[in-house]
C-alpha cells in the first residue's frame, strides 16, 4: 500500500472515530503497541475524551527485584548467567546484572534460550538462562527443555501470563478500565479464548490488535462501535496472524513443561495464577530447585520511582519527578526506563515533555 493510501485510510478511520467519540479509558498491554502509539503520535489524533493508557505490557519491566536478586545469588556462586540484553540493567534490591558483570561475574547476553544452550554445550561451568517473557517467548524455552539440554544447563523461569494480570487489575479497582486492546503477539500463541472472560463476566469491550498505526486506530474505532451499540465483545482485528484457538503445538509444549502458580510482579503484589514455573518432570533444569536459591529482604522500588504505578496504568512517565532528569535510558533508575518496550523508555524517545 502506498503512503498516500495509508494516509487516506487513517483519515477515514479518524473521521469515523470522531463521529462516535465518547469518554472511554482504553488499556493496552503491549510494549510494541505503546511504541507504535508514541512513535506516530496517535494519542494526539484522537479526541480528548478517548484516553489510551499502557498497562503491564513489557515482560522485562514486570520482572520483580526478587528474581533479579535470585540471578545475582547464582552469579555469586560462579554460575554463568545468560539472559536478554534488556535484563542486564533492570534493578534488583541493591544491584543489577550489569553491575555484577562489571565486578567479575560471568554474565552473557544471548538472543534466545537456544544461544544459552549452545554456551552450556561449549563450557564446563554451570549455565543458567534467565527466561523472562510472556506467553510469546515461553514456548521456545519449553521446547529446549523437551529437547534435552546438557546437564550443566538450567533455567530461572520468569515467564508471566497476561490474562491473569488483567484480571487482577480489573478486580483491584485501582484503574478504571472501560475497554482493552489485547496483545497480538500473545494471542498468536494462546489464542483469543483466555480473554473472553473480560467481556462475558466484566462487560468490557476488547479488540485484539496488530502493531501498525492502522491496526491501533482501527481497534479504537471497533471499541467505540461496540460501546455505541451497547456491546461487550472480544473482536479480532489481527486476523492475519491470530486465530481463536492460537498455536496448539506451542500450547502443548507449555503444558508439558510448565505449571501455573502465583508470584509477585514488579509493582504488583502476588497475582494468582500468573506465572509459569518448571514441572517436577523437568526439575533437573530448574535453577531454583537445583541451587536451592533463597532471597530475603527484597526492596522493590528505588526511591522516587513510580514504575509500579505506571505498570498498573495509574500514571504516565511524565508524571514521574525522575523522568528525563535523573532517570534516562543511559542511567535508568526504574525498570520501565531500561527496556525498549518499557513505557518510560518509549516516552523518553518520543514525548515532547
Amino acid at each position: 500500500m502506498t503512503q498516500n493510501g495509508i494516509k487516506q485510510i487513517s483519515q477515514e478511520i479518524i473521521k469515523r472515530i470522531n463521529k462516535i467519540s465518547q469518554p472511554v479509558k482504553i488499556m493496552h498491554v503491549c510494549g510494541s503497541h505503546e511504541h507504535t502509539i508514541m512513535q506516530h503520535g496517535l494519542r494526539t489524533l484522537l479526541p480528548k475524551e478517548i484516553e489510551v493508557i499502557s498497562g503491564p505490557g513489557c515482560p522485562v519491566c514486570c520482572v520483580p527485584s526478587r528474581e533479579i536478586d535470585e540471578c545475582l545469588k547464582l552469579a555469586e556462586k560462579g554460575i554463568t548467567i545468560t539472559t536478554f540484553g534488556d535484563m542486564l540493567r533492570v534493578p534488583g534490591s541493591k544491584s543489577s546484572l550489569a553491575e555484577a558483570k562489571e565486578n567479575g561475574a560471568d554474565v552473557r547476553i544471548v538472543y534466545g534460550v537456544n544461544n544459552a544452550v549452545e554456551i552450556a554445550k561449549k563450557i564446563d561451568e554451570d549455565v543458567v538462562f534467565m527466561s523472562a517473557g510472556f506467553e510469546t517467548t515461553a514456548p521456545t524455552t519449553a521446547s529446549e527443555l523437551i529437547s534435552g539440554p546438557p546437564n550443566n544447563f538450567s533455567i530461572l523461569s520468569c515467564h508471566r501470563m497476561v490474562p491473569a494480570a488483567l484480571e487482577f487489575l480489573i478486580n483491584s479497582g485501582e484503574t478504571t478500565l472501560n475497554a482493552l486492546i489485547e496483545p497480538g503477539h500473545v494471542c498468536t500463541i494462546i489464542g483469543t479464548k483466555p480473554f473472553n472472560v473480560f467481556s462475558e463476566k466484566y462487560g468490557i469491550p476488547q479488540v485484539v490488535a496488530g502493531f501498525n498505526p492502522l491496526d491501533i486506530l482501527m481497534s479504537v474505532y471497533m471499541i467505540l462501535r461496540q460501546m455505541k451499540n451497547g456491546e461487550s465483545l472480544l473482536q479480532n482485528e489481527y486476523k492475519r496472524a491470530v486465530r481463536e484457538e492460537g498455536n496448539i503445538k506451542a500450547q502443548e509444549a507449555l503444558e508439558e513443561v510448565f505449571y501455573v502458580t502465583s508470584r509477585e510482579w514488579r509493582g504488583f503484589p502476588n497475582i494468582p495464577n500468573s506465572v509459569m514455573d518448571v514441572k517436577e518432570e523437568f526439575e533437573e533444569f530448574d535453577a531454583r530447585k537445583k541451587y536451592d536459591i533463597e532471597v530475603k529482604d527484597v526492596k522493590e522500588a528505588p526511591k522516587g520511582c513510580i514504575c509500579g504505578t505506571i505498570l498498573r496504568g495509574m500514571a504516565r512517565p511524565e508524571d514521574c519527578k525522575l523522568f528525563k532528569k535523573t532517570c534516562t535510558p543511559t542511567h535508568p533508575i526504574g525498570a520501565c526506563m531500561v527496556s525498549k518496550e518499557g513505557t518510560c523508555n518509549i516516552a523518553h524517545r518520543y514525548s515532547t515533555i
